[in-house]
């Protein structure tokens, strides 16, 4: 009688499961768009937990498999989901109509205080913390911070001299060091007495590691936003007690001091100095406690520090596999030193033309996310198909398939700056180059970001050629569930005479 009642209980379930599948199939069908039918019930998020790989890649089969179609259909348990290849319908639901798709398709449980950040935030709660922070990154604030940028970027130098040995190799985590140093110091003015030795780098490494449990956590948060609330899931919450104690820390005294440094701590302060945040056009209020602002600044670090880190490793993997055009970088930066005396400033970083070549390149070939997600907020039409979207459809959007099509970059897998050269980005569809993402939830660090790995390459690269070493098997992608991170090849330092 007991295998009889576990018999049909499996017969149930499996019961289930095939209507999950046949019924999303069914869902997108009626809506004349093709269904991906590899896995009806949990689409690539099954094959992101049971095989080899990153899921950019799951995505890009899709891609690829697909060619002549805007819009695939794809297995979300019971949710619809679709994921768009069109550039057309990736401008509509990114740019044109982003008031129906400006949910990020990710709703942070209220215990898990570190992710109440801009990153994952939704509706008014967003575009008030949105409007609270943007003035961090204005020209004028990221001239103030380029000094610290560059303090950090030579105190890596000297230690790299120092210590030859770290020239030989693991350099992605020695960049890491330099990102964690230079933002510590220019966004939250926490310093310390090396910057190989900060408190915060080992936070920066942990928060996006994946493992199989945060590989589960973060396919439940995408299939299943029901489940991921009753089950309370919580991805940052052992990183508060440090975290948080340091932001209030640091808040405090910058209180006490009353001394305007034009970073995050003062914008911290400025903010809760003015009260309670407010919409005017619906009344939405909200407070800015400090575990509020301490969620941004989780954000902000961890996005400076990794992401910038591997835009500036890719960048030195492609200049190290191309010898001819890191001497023509080499040129621009060594011509660059002696015109202005080896003073260098934002404006002279900014305008080096060739470096934001080199660099824009290096992320089309490897940008540091792979692709976007989105839910639908109100009922829609995309206009290629003429796709009907319901309201609460997730949404994913490719950049790394866009980034590597043939159709938009010719030869993709070379690389080649002169893509982005000031003639050919007149011709360049915009849309098929989004290393930050695009429309109104653009990286809100992306200047920042893009000044921090600029700064640390001129200095790297003014002492030292790179050479890039590419073991066994060749350059493959690490198990990342939304990053793109390079594995099986490393970078070597070698002085300049």
């Amino acid at each position: 009688m007991f295998f009889f009642i576990i018999f049909i209980f499996i017969i149930i379930i499996l019961s289930f499961i095939y209507w999950i599948g046949e019924n999303n199939e069914r869902y997108w069908k009626k809506r004349g768009v093709t269904f991906y039918k590899k896995n009806k019930v949990l689409g690539v998020f099954w094959d992101f937990l049971t095989k080899d790989g990153p899921l950019f890649q799951k995505w890009y089969d899709v891609y690829k498999q697909y060619p002549n179609d805007p819009a695939v259909g794809v297995g979300s348990l019971l949710t619809p989901a679709l994921y768009i290849r069109d550039p057309v319908n990736i401008q509509h639901v990114l740019t044109t109509n982003f008031n129906a798709f400006s949910h990020r398709a990710f709703n942070p449980n209220e215990e898990d205080v570190l992710a109440n950040n801009i990153l994952f935030l939704n509706g008014k709660k967003w575009q008030l913390v949105r409007q609270s922070l943007t003035p961090l990154f204005t020209s004028s604030k990221l001239k103030s911070m380029y000094y610290i940028m560059e303090k950090s970027a030579q105190d890596y130098i000297a230690y790299l001299k120092d210590n030859p040995n770290l020239t030989k190799g693991d350099t992605f985590n020695n960049l890491s060091t330099f990102c964690c140093a230079a933002i510590g110091a220019a966004v939250f003015g926490v310093t310390t007495k090396s910057i190989f030795k900060s408190p915060f780098l080992s936070v920066a490494h942990k928060a996006f590691k994946p493992t199989f449990l945060r590989n589960i956590q973060f396919t439940i948060a995408n299939v299943s936003t029901s489940m991921f609330k009753t089950l309370n899931i919580k991805f940052f919450k052992e990183f508060e007690p440090f975290f948080i104690g340091a932001i209030k820390q640091t808040l405090r005294q910058r209180e006490r001091e009353n001394v305007k440094k034009h970073d995050f701590a003062d914008i911290c302060v400025s903010i809760q100095s003015k009260g309670t945040l407010k919409d005017l056009a619906t009344g939405f209020k909200l407070e800015p406690t400090d575990e509020l602002l301490a969620a941004q600044a989780f954000f902000f670090f961890i996005a400076g520090v990794e992401p910038t880190a591997f835009a500036m490793f890719a960048t030195l993997i492609e200049l190290g596999r191309n010898p001819e055009i890191q001497q023509r970088l080499h040129e621009e930066i060594d011509e660059t030193f002696e015109k202005y005396d080896n003073k260098l400033t934002f404006d002279v970083i900014v305008g080096m033309n060739y470096l934001d070549m080199v660099m824009s390149e290096a992320m089309r070939l490897h940008p540091p996310i792979g692709f976007l997600s989105r839910v639908c907020t109100e009922d829609t039409v995309l206009p290629v198909g003429n796709i009907k979207i319901d309201k609460g459809t997730k949404v994913f959007t490719p950049i790394y398939e866009l980034h590597h099509d043939p159709k938009y970059h010719p030869d993709p897998e070379v690389f080649n700056p002169e893509r982005f050269s000031r003639e050919n980005l007149k011709t360049m569809l915009d849309i098929t180059f989004q290393p930050f993402g695009k429309g109104n939830r653009i990286c809100v660090g992306m200047r920042y970001a893009q000044l921090q790995a600029k700064t640390g390459l001129v200095y790297l690269l003014r002492n030292f050629t790179v050479k890039t070493n590419i073991f066994k098997g060749g350059i493959k992608y690490k198990r990342d569930q939304v990053q793109v991170r390079l594995a099986n090849v490393d970078v070597e330092f070698v002085p300049r005479t």
